[in-house]
């Protein structure tokens, strides 16, 4: 039981990480129209800024202060860079975002190198935040914090203690992912500012005509999703790993939950993310084969059939791969999306 908990958990931080990622990404498709190849870039770039403010000011002044400096980059490329394409449709757009990905992780390799730095979390986030215990007479219990080594070891020989613990970091990204989530849709549902926004999108000579300065309004959006992304960038950095491999790492699964979730969709994303990061962890910690499981089942198989490689192919191997799979089974059977509510 404590194996499916910690599993489930480990999957469900790891797809509010990658919402973290797509909501930016989403809150920029759904207001300006324009999707932005460089936004693991941003992502990255957060880890690096988070990095180096942290060695001088601390951690959690870096978690506020990396979103901003990366934010404020965002809206200066949209300032002096993306306006400038935007009137020509939304190929010079992919393009100029695709160069500026790549701009970035070569200005990050010459100012941070190209191996991997330490970003060491704070000290109240090294650890475990919880530890489940699962004893064989006294069933499943929760200890917060790390349990004792005495907990963990049986006295007795017939009995039998698993110590499960689940790392404090992993609980900050979700809590980070959940407030993230209620603060955009509170801002564009509940206040002015996301009226107009939202209003300045599918109405721009209207907002325009109100006394809005409509490109300012774009540039404030973009710059706002960049800011998100380094958001996600100084915890996923310290969280896992801080390096220049990172956005290529996460870079087409974000587009891949925007895709799912439905385009422009905020809860989409979060619901896709969710499905996604749950999958590819379980397909991970089960990680059995065709012939692991037609042992467990009592099937023989003869000795070519064993050998094969399709059925030596283990669960773990297959889970890069689940996320596209998805996306291709949502493009045929639901091209909108979960919960999109155009197609395309």
């Amino acid at each position: 039981m404590e194996f499916f908990i910690i599993s489930m958990l480990n999957g469900l931080s790891y797809g509010l990480l990658l919402f973290m990622l797509s909501s930016g990404l989403t809150l920029i498709f759904s207001m300006m129209g324009v999707l932005n190849f460089a936004h693991a870039s941003f992502y990255m770039l957060g880890a690096y800024v988070g990095y180096s403010v942290s060695r001088f000011v601390g951690f959690w002044p870096a978690l506020v202060l990396a979103p901003l400096v990366v934010g404020a980059m965002g809206a200066l490329f949209e300032r002096l860079c993306l306006r400038k394409v935007h009137k020509y449709g939304h190929v010079p757009e992919l393009m100029i975002t695709f160069g500026l990905s790549y701009v970035i992780l070569e200005l990050v390799q010459l100012i941070w190198g190209r191996i991997a730095l330490e970003f060491q979390p704070p000290a109240a986030l090294q650890g475990p935040a919880f530890t489940l215990i699962n004893n064989s007479v006294n069933g499943l219990s929760l200890l917060w914090g790390a349990a004792p080594a005495e907990v963990c070891s049986a006295a007795d020989a017939a009995v039998r203690v698993v110590c499960s613990p689940f790392p404090a970091t992993r609980g900050f990204m979700m809590l980070v992912a959940l407030i993230m989530l209620l603060a955009v849709w509170l801002l564009l549902t509940r206040t002015r500012i996301g009226l107009v926004i939202q209003s300045a999108l599918t109405h721009p000579d209207a907002v325009e005509a109100l006394g809005h300065n409509v490109p300012r309004i774009f540039m404030l959006v973009f710059g706002a999703g960049a800011a998100l992304a380094g958001l996600a960038g100084v915890i996923g950095g310290s969280t896992f790993l801080t390096e220049p491999a990172m956005a290529a790492t996460v870079g087409s699964v974000i587009f891949v939950v925007v895709v799912v979730g439905g385009m422009g969709s905020l809860s989409g994303a979060f619901l896709a993310s969710v499905l996604i990061g749950v999958i590819q962890t379980f397909a991970i910690a089960f990680d059995f084969s065709v012939a692991t499981m037609a042992q467990q089942l009592g099937v023989h198989l003869s000795d070519a059939a064993r050998n094969n490689s399709f059925v030596k192919l283990t669960l773990s191997q297959v889970a890069p791969i689940l996320p596209y799979l998805f996306l291709v089974l949502i493009l045929i059977f639901r091209p909108k999306g979960l919960l999109g509510t155009r197609e395309g």
